[in-house]
């Protein structure tokens, strides 16, 4: 059997799978795609896989299309007889739905890992899942890679004085701790209270930030309301500055609206997701396609 390599992408993340594709020394396999009258479609790989390996780059952000549309493409490449069968998936859709939060609710990320493994699979790189517990609900290996390695460069590189790192919700607590020991920076913490998903009805601050160059740290910033009341907050509280730094660009809503007329000197993310262009200069991308190209060199 071969061991050389192939990668496809999905339509929604073309642009980021180009990049990882010409890091890696290897052009984009092509995929024929039939769309049916009504909204069906069928993907299929163009170019044999038969005892190759075989990478499928997609992220599974919502409409659940992003996550059919990989899950076809993993079942044709297993019917096709390759070897190995790795799914790239940048932003692991539905993972926020990581456990029971009340009665008679499903369990959204269990059931996607079951998916996955169930259309033929051997193995799943993502990046910054929002709850690492879902590493557990897999059974096929997965490599999760972190942003900070992306995010800490560029942080050092503004060469701020008096940094405090800190996170929007008391859920991001363990996530701040490596960003504040390898800056050497003070940590604080917003605590914040919901009335319902995506509706918060306060936020407080527990820590000092007067006269410190804060920046925010986040998995995903989805409709914004949550970093940017954040960050309003921060700056009431004394702060020289805030910035924000999120891995997954969701951007639903009303959410350029907020980050535009937010105190936050920028929102850095990285290119998991595609964003709407813009002329706001407060959102700045950074590629990820460096972190998933070596990753999938060291699969090999």
């Amino acid at each position: 059997m071969s061991n050389k390599s192939i990668l496809f992408s999905t339509r929604n993340s073309k642009d980021l799978s180009k990049k990882i594709s010409s890091l890696y020394g290897e052009s984009l396999g092509d995929i024929n795609l039939i769309e049916f009258e009504d909204g069906e479609y069928e993907p299929s790989l163009v170019q044999s896989v038969r005892g190759m390996r075989v990478f499928l780059i997609g992220s599974t952000v919502p409409p659940a299309d992003n996550l059919m549309e990989l899950l076809l493409m993993c079942d044709a490449a297993n019917r096709a007889l390759a070897k190995e069968i790795i799914l790239v998936i940048p932003y692991f859709g539905w993972a926020r739905q990581d456990r029971k939060n009340k009665s008679r609710s499903p369990i959204g990320a269990k059931l996607v890992t079951n998916l996955i493994e169930a259309s033929g699979a051997t193995r799943v790189i993502t990046m910054d899942l929002h709850a690492e517990q879902i590493l557990g609900f897999f059974k096929i290996p997965i490599d999760h890679l972190y942003a900070s390695k992306i995010f800490l460069k560029y942080v050092k590189d503004l060469n701020l004085q008096n940094i405090t790192i800190a996170t929007p919700d008391i859920g991001g607590a363990n996530r701040i701790k490596n960003y504040a020991n390898d800056l050497n920076a003070d940590r604080v913490i917003c605590y914040k209270e919901r009335t319902k998903s995506n509706k918060i009805a306060s936020i407080h601050l527990i820590g000092e930030v007067k006269g410190r160059h804060v920046i925010l740290i986040d998995d995903i910033v989805d409709t914004a309301e949550t970093i940017t009341m954040a960050a309003d907050l921060i700056k009431e509280q004394g702060a020289n500055s805030v910035r924000a730094l999120a891995t997954h660009p969701v951007l639903s809503g009303n959410s350029y609206e907020r980050i535009i007329s937010s105190c936050l000197e920028e929102l850095v993310v990285t290119d998991s997701l595609s964003i709407k262009r813009i002329s706001s200069c407060k959102i700045k991308v950074l590629s990820c396609a460096a972190l998933f190209a070596d990753a999938i060199s060291y699969t090999q």
